[in-house]
């Protein structure tokens, strides 16, 4: 999988965290120094109430016992060492410590065990995320490449974006989609389209081919589903197809947002489709052949690809990120090129949204290498299959 960014506010939560970790105490010492010098009628019992409660979730086993026994010694050394104290009320007053620290305990075991559940869940997904979008090499048939996902929601690995990059006998080929939907049934279908573009395009002699292989598989997974996504389940996506020795690039796009080229000077093109075409798990809307289009790629530029998490991502007077906007103009040199477009991207977004992003992000970059980076750079002119 790529590389995933925190949330803009992770600083104010460690900050808040470590305040509630420190409230039990501070509650203790609060609740002693109150007793002790106000008059017997005034009582500390909330605040040693509310210690072990606060400690629960956030201590040990052992710290909420300790808080909870803290808590309930310092009642009985108050009151039992202040002799105009009624032993009713002290007794009453224990009572009520002892049992809400209890209670803490009990909530403290039931809390812990959740957090294991999480643990193990958040394993399973990071696995899982691992078997379906593993992070690609960062150099694929002489290209440099960079690939990131961000998921909106915090503690996510993997949701409905998608990308791969196979090197094949036909030059290599790639994909980035957004499958409609979320929850599992997304991942289900990321993992039918990855799992077929893969063998398509080992197998596929043109990248309009593997277009249809995908378009098959889809087809045959949405007989498979019940309800709305038997009938509207589609996937946007581009393809791409970058040849050895040719300094081109032969793209696909089924309904996805549009790839830019970032040349090594600043200019920056945006890859319009010639035909606009739907998505792939649509043809029962109609027939119609895939066209590759041929794009120059020079050595020294760059190609980004992006879901729409990144184009839609919206400020607070619900203005667009416009990639190919900001982007324009700007230079990302060397072999670290592509991972400093993607961390600059994810930067900008998270200060354009105020870290309240509402759709899931997938960026793939490729860069080809230039003639100084001591690579063949592949300047040869595009050549039809």
């Amino acid at each position: 999988m790529g590389q995933r960014g925190g949330t803009g506010g992770s600083g104010a939560t460690a900050h808040e965290r470590t305040l509630v970790r420190v409230l039990p105490v501070l509650l203790l010492v609060v609740g002693v120094v109150y007793d002790a010098l106000t008059p017997p009628a005034f009582t500390a019992a909330p605040l040693f109430t509310a210690a072990p409660l606060i400690a629960a979730p956030f201590y040990s086993l052992l710290g909420t016992v300790l808080t909870g026994v803290a808590a309930s010694a310092a009642v009985i050394v108050l009151h039992y060492g202040n002799s105009a104290g009624g032993h009713v009320e002290a007794v009453t007053e224990l009572l009520t410590v002892a049992t809400v620290a209890a209670l803490a305990v009990f909530i403290n075991r039931v809390v812990r065990r959740g957090n294991d559940r999480l643990a193990i869940a958040r394993s399973i997904a990071e696995a899982t995320q691992r078997a379906v979008l593993p992070q690609p090499d960062p150099r694929i048939g002489g290209l440099d490449l960079a690939a990131r996902y961000e998921a909106a929601q915090a503690d996510a690995f993997i949701g409905g974006d998608l990308y791969a990059v196979q090197d094949t006998p036909h030059g290599v080929r790639l994909i980035v989609g957004d499958v409609r939907g979320k929850g599992m049934g997304a991942v289900a279908a990321v993992a039918v389209v990855i799992g077929a573009f893969r063998e398509a395009a080992e197998q596929e002699t043109t990248l309009e081919a593997v277009a249809q292989r995908l378009e098959r598989a889809l087809a045959r997974e949405g007989t498979r589903r019940d309800g709305l996504d038997a009938f509207e389940g589609f996937t946007t996506a581009v393809l791409a197809e970058i040849r050895v020795g040719e300094g081109c690039v032969r793209l696909v796009n089924r309904g996805h947002p549009e790839p830019l080229l970032l040349r090594g000077d600043g200019r920056l093109c945006v890859l319009t489709p010639s035909e606009p075409a739907l998505p792939l798990g649509m043809g029962e809307l109609g027939a119609w052949p895939d066209r590759a289009d041929e794009s120059e790629f020079p050595p020294g530029a760059m190609l980004l690809f992006y879901t729409d998490g990144l184009s839609e991502a919206r400020d607070a007077a619900g203005a667009f990120y416009d990639p190919a906007t900001r982007l324009g103009g700007r230079i990302f040199p060397g072999r670290e090129g592509p991972h400093t477009l993607l961390a600059t991207l994810t930067q900008e977004v998270r200060r354009h949204t105020g870290g309240a992003t509402t759709d899931d992000m997938a960026l793939l970059a490729v860069r080809r290498p230039a003639t100084g980076d001591g690579k063949p750079a592949g300047e040869g002119a595009c050549h039809q299959p």
